[in-house]
Protein backbone atom coordinates (compact mmCIF):
# COMPACT_ATOMS: atom_id res chain seq x y z
CA UNK A 1 0.00 0.00 0.00
CA UNK A 2 0.86 4.03 -0.26
CA UNK A 3 0.87 4.55 2.95
CA UNK A 4 1.12 8.38 4.78
CA UNK A 5 2.26 8.63 7.97
CA UNK A 6 1.15 10.89 10.47
CA UNK A 7 2.60 11.36 13.69
CA UNK A 8 5.46 14.13 15.92
CA UNK A 9 7.52 13.18 18.49
CA UNK A 10 10.17 11.07 19.24
CA UNK A 11 7.94 7.95 20.27
CA UNK A 12 6.39 7.79 17.17
CA UNK A 13 9.82 7.20 15.08
CA UNK A 14 10.19 3.44 15.51
CA UNK A 15 6.58 2.86 14.17
CA UNK A 16 7.33 5.38 10.91
CA UNK A 17 10.81 3.42 11.07
CA UNK A 18 9.12 0.21 11.06
CA UNK A 19 7.07 0.80 7.96
CA UNK A 20 9.94 2.32 5.81
CA UNK A 21 11.43 -0.99 6.53
CA UNK A 22 8.68 -2.89 5.01
CA UNK A 23 9.22 -4.58 2.01
CA UNK A 24 5.03 -4.68 1.34
CA UNK A 25 4.20 -0.87 1.84
CA UNK A 26 5.94 2.42 0.44
CA UNK A 27 5.65 5.11 2.77
CA UNK A 28 5.50 8.15 0.24
CA UNK A 29 4.73 11.19 2.94
CA UNK A 30 4.56 12.11 6.50
CA UNK A 31 2.32 14.15 7.99
CA UNK A 32 3.72 15.81 11.67
CA UNK A 33 3.48 19.19 13.94
CA UNK A 34 4.85 22.57 12.52
CA UNK A 35 8.03 23.31 14.08
CA UNK A 36 7.73 24.60 17.32
CA UNK A 37 10.23 26.66 19.77
CA UNK A 38 13.12 24.60 21.81
CA UNK A 39 15.53 25.13 24.15
CA UNK A 40 16.65 28.24 25.68
CA UNK A 41 17.14 30.24 22.63
CA UNK A 42 13.76 29.07 21.38
CA UNK A 43 14.52 28.53 17.87
CA UNK A 44 12.01 26.46 15.94
CA UNK A 45 12.92 22.54 15.40
CA UNK A 46 11.51 20.34 13.41
CA UNK A 47 9.52 17.31 15.50
CA UNK A 48 11.20 13.83 15.51
CA UNK A 49 9.29 12.00 12.97
CA UNK A 50 10.01 15.13 10.59
CA UNK A 51 13.49 15.09 11.11
CA UNK A 52 13.43 10.61 11.00
CA UNK A 53 11.38 11.31 7.45
CA UNK A 54 13.47 14.12 5.47
CA UNK A 55 16.68 11.28 6.79
CA UNK A 56 14.93 8.98 4.47
CA UNK A 57 14.29 11.63 2.16
CA UNK A 58 10.40 11.28 2.41
CA UNK A 59 8.41 13.95 1.58
CA UNK A 60 7.36 16.10 4.54
CA UNK A 61 3.56 17.58 5.53
CA UNK A 62 3.38 20.16 8.50
CA UNK A 63 0.05 21.70 7.93
CA UNK A 64 -0.86 24.60 10.69
CA UNK A 65 -4.28 22.28 10.75
CA UNK A 66 -5.24 19.35 9.39
CA UNK A 67 -8.54 21.20 7.84
CA UNK A 68 -6.72 23.40 5.70
CA UNK A 69 -7.44 23.14 2.01
CA UNK A 70 -4.22 23.22 0.91
CA UNK A 71 -3.11 20.28 3.13
CA UNK A 72 -6.39 18.34 1.98
CA UNK A 73 -5.96 19.13 -1.93
CA UNK A 74 -1.90 17.53 -1.41
CA UNK A 75 -3.12 14.57 0.54
CA UNK A 76 -5.65 13.94 -2.78
CA UNK A 77 -2.91 14.18 -4.77
CA UNK A 78 -0.94 12.19 -3.01
CA UNK A 79 -4.33 9.66 -3.16
CA UNK A 80 -2.92 7.19 -0.27
CA UNK A 81 -3.90 4.05 0.64
CA UNK A 82 -4.00 3.99 3.95
CA UNK A 83 -2.88 6.69 6.90
CA UNK A 84 -1.35 4.99 9.80
CA UNK A 85 -0.98 7.36 12.90
CA UNK A 86 1.31 7.39 16.11
CA UNK A 87 0.42 10.75 18.55
CA UNK A 88 -0.01 12.49 15.72
CA UNK A 89 -1.78 15.66 18.08
CA UNK A 90 -4.35 16.91 16.03
CA UNK A 91 -7.78 16.17 15.40
CA UNK A 92 -8.53 15.31 11.87
CA UNK A 93 -11.70 16.45 10.16
CA UNK A 94 -13.76 14.37 8.32
CA UNK A 95 -12.69 15.77 5.07
CA UNK A 96 -9.03 14.25 5.66
CA UNK A 97 -10.56 11.13 6.84
CA UNK A 98 -12.07 10.10 3.97
CA UNK A 99 -9.04 10.70 1.71
CA UNK A 100 -7.48 7.30 2.08
CA UNK A 101 -9.08 4.40 0.32
CA UNK A 102 -8.78 2.31 4.03
CA UNK A 103 -8.52 5.19 6.56
CA UNK A 104 -6.47 6.48 9.21
CA UNK A 105 -5.27 3.68 11.71
CA UNK A 106 -3.88 4.89 14.83
CA UNK A 107 -1.60 3.08 17.13
CA UNK A 108 -2.76 3.68 20.48
CA UNK A 109 -0.92 2.81 23.64
CA UNK A 110 -3.48 0.88 25.71
CA UNK A 111 -5.85 -1.83 25.68
CA UNK A 112 -9.15 0.31 24.55
CA UNK A 113 -11.66 0.65 25.42
CA UNK A 114 -9.67 1.51 28.46
CA UNK A 115 -8.02 4.58 28.46
CA UNK A 116 -9.01 6.85 25.55
CA UNK A 117 -7.17 10.20 24.87
CA UNK A 118 -3.68 11.54 25.21
CA UNK A 119 -2.44 10.11 28.19
CA UNK A 120 -3.02 6.22 27.98
CA UNK A 121 0.13 5.36 29.79
CA UNK A 122 0.51 7.73 32.43
CA UNK A 123 -3.09 6.83 33.85
CA UNK A 124 -2.23 2.98 33.55
CA UNK A 125 0.65 3.79 36.20
CA UNK A 126 -1.49 6.11 38.18
CA UNK A 127 -4.12 3.55 38.26
CA UNK A 128 -2.07 0.74 39.46
CA UNK A 129 -2.88 -1.13 36.49
CA UNK A 130 -0.95 -4.57 36.24
CA UNK A 131 -1.19 -5.28 32.33
CA UNK A 132 -2.17 -2.72 29.75
CA UNK A 133 -1.07 -2.78 26.06
CA UNK A 134 -1.46 -1.31 22.59
CA UNK A 135 -4.69 -0.93 19.83
CA UNK A 136 -4.70 -0.60 16.29
CA UNK A 137 -7.79 0.87 15.52
CA UNK A 138 -9.79 2.80 12.87
CA UNK A 139 -9.77 6.46 13.49
CA UNK A 140 -13.11 7.83 13.83
CA UNK A 141 -14.55 11.38 14.66
CA UNK A 142 -15.12 10.31 18.42
CA UNK A 143 -12.60 10.22 20.58
CA UNK A 144 -10.58 6.85 20.27
CA UNK A 145 -13.91 5.42 19.75
CA UNK A 146 -13.15 3.37 16.54
CA UNK A 147 -13.29 -0.27 15.55
CA UNK A 148 -9.65 -2.13 16.88
CA UNK A 149 -7.84 -4.29 14.45
CA UNK A 150 -5.20 -5.86 16.90
CA UNK A 151 -4.07 -5.61 19.85
CA UNK A 152 -0.96 -6.32 22.04
CA UNK A 153 -0.44 -6.64 26.05
CA UNK A 154 2.40 -5.25 28.11
CA UNK A 155 3.33 -5.76 31.98
CA UNK A 156 3.22 -2.94 33.99
CA UNK A 157 6.35 -3.32 36.52
CA UNK A 158 6.27 -1.82 39.87
CA UNK A 159 9.38 0.42 38.80
CA UNK A 160 8.12 1.94 35.73
CA UNK A 161 7.97 5.22 34.94
CA UNK A 162 5.83 5.79 32.21
CA UNK A 163 8.53 7.13 30.12
CA UNK A 164 9.90 3.53 30.76
CA UNK A 165 6.50 1.97 29.88
CA UNK A 166 5.70 4.65 26.86
CA UNK A 167 9.10 3.24 25.48
CA UNK A 168 8.71 -0.66 25.45
CA UNK A 169 5.01 -0.01 23.91
CA UNK A 170 6.86 2.09 21.06
CA UNK A 171 8.78 -0.60 20.14
CA UNK A 172 6.10 -2.94 20.50
CA UNK A 173 3.48 -1.32 18.81
CA UNK A 174 5.21 -0.54 15.77
CA UNK A 175 5.56 -4.49 14.89
CA UNK A 176 1.66 -4.36 15.92
CA UNK A 177 0.82 -1.05 13.49
CA UNK A 178 3.33 -3.01 10.76
CA UNK A 179 1.37 -6.36 10.95
CA UNK A 180 -2.15 -4.27 10.65
CA UNK A 181 -1.03 -2.88 7.23
CA UNK A 182 0.11 -6.12 5.99
CA UNK A 183 -3.60 -7.28 6.94
CA UNK A 184 -5.71 -4.75 5.84
CA UNK A 185 -3.82 -5.03 2.80
CA UNK A 186 -4.35 -8.30 1.90
CA UNK A 187 -8.06 -8.48 3.56
CA UNK A 188 -6.93 -10.61 5.81
CA UNK A 189 -7.67 -8.49 9.04
CA UNK A 190 -11.43 -7.17 9.76
CA UNK A 191 -11.97 -4.57 12.53
CA UNK A 192 -14.06 -5.23 15.51
CA UNK A 193 -16.08 -3.00 17.02
CA UNK A 194 -15.09 -1.71 20.72
CA UNK A 195 -17.14 -2.69 23.82
CA UNK A 196 -19.09 -0.75 25.31
CA UNK A 197 -18.39 -1.30 28.81
CA UNK A 198 -15.09 -0.66 30.26
CA UNK A 199 -14.30 2.79 28.68
CA UNK A 200 -12.59 4.90 30.55
CA UNK A 201 -11.00 8.10 29.90
CA UNK A 202 -7.10 9.62 30.20
CA UNK A 203 -7.08 12.94 29.52
CA UNK A 204 -3.47 14.86 29.30
CA UNK A 205 -1.91 15.47 32.86
CA UNK A 206 -1.46 18.86 33.78
CA UNK A 207 1.01 20.23 36.31
CA UNK A 208 -1.97 20.68 38.93
CA UNK A 209 -2.41 16.91 38.58
CA UNK A 210 1.58 16.38 38.96
CA UNK A 211 1.00 17.79 42.23
CA UNK A 212 2.22 15.37 45.42
CA UNK A 213 -0.64 14.88 48.29
CA UNK A 214 1.47 13.59 51.11
CA UNK A 215 -1.62 12.89 52.69
CA UNK A 216 -1.96 10.22 50.38
CA UNK A 217 -0.95 6.58 50.75
CA UNK A 218 2.78 5.77 50.04
CA UNK A 219 1.56 3.76 47.26
CA UNK A 220 0.04 6.63 45.72
CA UNK A 221 2.84 8.95 45.94
CA UNK A 222 5.04 6.48 43.91
CA UNK A 223 2.08 5.98 41.44
CA UNK A 224 2.38 9.79 41.03
CA UNK A 225 6.04 10.62 41.17
CA UNK A 226 6.23 7.18 38.53
CA UNK A 227 3.13 8.04 36.14
CA UNK A 228 4.14 12.22 35.93
CA UNK A 229 8.08 10.67 35.00
CA UNK A 230 9.44 12.50 32.66
CA UNK A 231 6.19 14.85 32.22
CA UNK A 232 5.36 17.06 33.46
CA UNK A 233 7.37 15.53 36.65
CA UNK A 234 5.61 15.31 40.12
CA UNK A 235 6.27 18.04 42.57
CA UNK A 236 5.99 19.68 45.70
CA UNK A 237 6.96 22.83 47.86
CA UNK A 238 10.06 23.28 50.27
CA UNK A 239 10.04 26.61 52.29
CA UNK A 240 7.71 28.23 49.19
CA UNK A 241 9.69 27.22 46.05
CA UNK A 242 8.99 24.28 43.98
CA UNK A 243 10.78 20.83 44.85
CA UNK A 244 10.21 18.55 41.54
CA UNK A 245 10.36 14.81 43.10
CA UNK A 246 11.86 12.40 40.51
CA UNK A 247 12.13 9.29 41.87
CA UNK A 248 10.86 7.42 45.16
CA UNK A 249 11.17 4.15 47.17
CA UNK A 250 8.86 3.01 49.62
CA UNK A 251 10.21 2.50 52.98
CA UNK A 252 7.62 0.60 54.87
CA UNK A 253 9.69 0.08 58.16
CA UNK A 254 9.05 3.97 58.86
CA UNK A 255 6.06 4.91 59.76
CA UNK A 256 6.79 7.53 62.53
CA UNK A 257 6.43 10.64 60.07
CA UNK A 258 3.55 12.44 59.67
CA UNK A 259 3.08 13.67 56.38
CA UNK A 260 5.17 15.49 54.58
CA UNK A 261 7.04 15.61 57.48
CA UNK A 262 11.06 15.29 56.70
CA UNK A 263 13.86 13.18 58.52
CA UNK A 264 17.28 13.54 56.71
CA UNK A 265 19.72 11.33 57.63
CA UNK A 266 23.69 11.89 56.16
CA UNK A 267 22.99 9.35 53.17
CA UNK A 268 18.81 9.51 53.39
CA UNK A 269 15.69 11.53 53.05
CA UNK A 270 12.35 10.34 54.59
CA UNK A 271 9.28 12.33 53.46
CA UNK A 272 5.98 11.10 55.65
CA UNK A 273 2.71 10.53 53.66
CA UNK A 274 -0.66 9.63 54.77
CA UNK A 275 0.40 5.81 55.25
CA UNK A 276 4.27 4.46 55.57
CA UNK A 277 6.97 7.00 54.36
CA UNK A 278 8.89 7.38 51.36
CA UNK A 279 12.06 7.73 50.50
CA UNK A 280 13.25 10.45 48.53
CA UNK A 281 15.91 9.10 45.45
CA UNK A 282 16.39 11.72 43.18
CA UNK A 283 14.83 15.37 42.96
CA UNK A 284 15.05 18.77 41.33
CA UNK A 285 15.08 22.04 42.96
CA UNK A 286 13.72 25.52 41.00
CA UNK A 287 16.61 26.68 38.76
CA UNK A 288 18.71 23.66 39.43
CA UNK A 289 19.56 20.25 37.93
CA UNK A 290 18.62 16.65 38.68
CA UNK A 291 20.58 15.92 42.41
CA UNK A 292 20.72 12.84 44.42
CA UNK A 293 17.81 13.83 47.45
CA UNK A 294 20.98 13.17 50.50
CA UNK A 295 22.98 16.19 48.50
CA UNK A 296 19.79 18.02 48.44
CA UNK A 297 19.32 17.67 51.95
CA UNK A 298 22.82 18.77 53.11
CA UNK A 299 22.83 21.99 50.81
CA UNK A 300 19.66 23.32 52.29
CA UNK A 301 20.68 22.18 55.65
CA UNK A 302 16.77 20.81 56.66
CA UNK A 303 16.16 21.93 60.35
CA UNK A 304 13.82 19.60 62.77
CA UNK A 305 10.21 20.26 62.09
CA UNK A 306 10.37 21.17 58.17
CA UNK A 307 8.20 19.62 55.51
CA UNK A 308 7.14 19.19 52.52
CA UNK A 309 4.33 20.94 50.72
CA UNK A 310 1.70 23.52 51.97
CA UNK A 311 0.05 22.48 55.72
CA UNK A 312 -3.17 20.84 55.30
CA UNK A 313 -5.25 23.96 56.63
CA UNK A 314 -3.42 26.68 54.20
CA UNK A 315 -4.87 24.25 50.84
Amino acid sequence: MRLVFAGTPEVAVPALDALIASDRHEVVAVVTRPDAPAGRGRRLVASPVAERAEEAGIEVLKPARPRDEDFLARLREIAPDCCPVVAYGALLPKAALEIPTHGWVNLHFSLLPAWRGAAPVQHAILAGDEVTGASTFLIEEGLDSGPVFGVLTEQVRHTDTSGDLLTRLAFAGSGLLAATMDGIEDGTLKAVPQPADGVSLAPKINVEDARIDWTAPALRVDRVVRGCAPAPGAWTTFRGERLKVMSVLPAVDRTDLAPGAIAAAKNSVHVGTGSHAVQLQWVQPQGKKPMQAADWARGVRIAAGESLGEQEGAR
